[in-house]
């Protein structure tokens, strides 16, 4: 999931909203030597980008300005973005500043360096990336900051930059998968994200160009997505450790049904918690065959009731 949660959220960073479902089938169809075809839901995007995921984790030879464009094209097989033709798979021919419009104003964050300039500062921050020393945590901070800052491309910067920010870590570290998504730390933060990096680009604010804030911002993100993973992992266990549990009592078909929708949705997404009467609407049934279903629930020690509840408004939790 954290390869799933990683190409959706980095999508959503930049506005395009993927489906799971397709973006699930293709990591499947890379990773499951068992993949069932006839159920294919990917898109020839959703797998290019899985590729391109793939090849930042596993891939760790040199960064290069043909790996770059490699990756590019794969964003951009069309040639065109939201309509408009791009240069794909080359740097930029044409100057890029990154602004925001608010009535008849428009304020410029950042201007990149201009497109003469691209491959000999490409050719610097490639030597940095592929020799540098650095802390891991640190380079990657650097690494993203620096990509973002050039701008090579048309489009499409934000997505190579975290694709290069992956890169790095998995790399550096020695991690050929890894168990955590950053861009779902930086999309739940994308106002902060902005505004830092607005912060360490622009000498109005950084004049002195100290990117310690930014490194400790990045380094934050990363701590928050590998603790997010943790607690995902955590919940999998525990959802493991029930289930078989649940194997050992005879249950209906009801009772399961009513137990998979607890667990994938939690307890506390049903509002006013799990009653008899919701029970009886999930599963289409009389508020008699409910009753029964949930005796043989609590029998079992698969739920309880809420302490405190009574009556009609009696409550039911998981019980783990």
């Amino acid at each position: 999931d954290a390869s799933i949660n990683e190409i959706l959220e980095s999508s959503e960073i930049e506005g395009e909203v993927l489906s799971r479902d397709s973006v699930r089938s293709s990591v499947r169809k890379k990773l499951d030597e068992n993949f069932d075809y006839e159920s294919d839901s990917s898109t020839r995007h959703t797998d290019g980008l899985v590729s391109l995921l793939l090849d930042s984790r596993q891939n760790d030879t040199l960064l290069t300005e043909e790996r770059l464009h490699a990756w590019h094209s794969i964003l951009f097989p069309t040639g065109y973005s939201d309509g408009h033709k791009i240069d794909v798979a080359t740097y930029r021919s044409d100057e890029m500043s990154v602004v925001s419009n608010k009535g008849y104003s428009e304020t410029v964050h950042y201007l990149a360096p201009p497109h003469e300039q691209l491959r000999e500062a490409m050719n610097k921050f490639l030597d940095y990336v592929n020799n540098s020393q650095e802390n891991p945590f640190v380079k990657s901070a650097i690494a993203h900051i620096w990509f973002i800052s050039i701008h090579p491309y048309d489009d499409g910067n934000g997505r190579i930059d975290r694709t290069i920010t992956n890169y790095v870590l998995s790399k550096e570290l020695g991690l050929d998968h890894k168990y955590y998504s950053l861009s779902t730390a930086i999309r739940k933060d994308r106002k902060a994200y902005y505004d830092v990096l607005e912060k360490s680009q622009n000498l109005f604010y950084n004049r002195d160009f100290d990117f310690t804030k930014w490194i400790a911002w990045h380094t934050t993100m990363i701590n928050l997505a590998i603790e997010s993973s943790l607690e995902q992992i955590k919940i999998i266990i525990q959802k493991t450790k029930f289930w078989d549990k649940a194997r050992e009592h005879p249950l209906n078909e009801r009772q399961l049904k009513v137990l998979n929708k607890l667990l994938n949705k939690g307890v506390e997404n049903f509002e006013g918690g799990l009653s008899t009467k919701k029970y009886a609407n999930m599963v289409s049934t009389s508020i008699p065959t409910a009753k029964r279903d949930i005796t043989g629930l609590i029998d079992y020690g698969l739920i309880e009731q809420v302490e405190g509840s009574a009556g009609r408004n009696t409550r039911y939790v998981m019980r783990f």
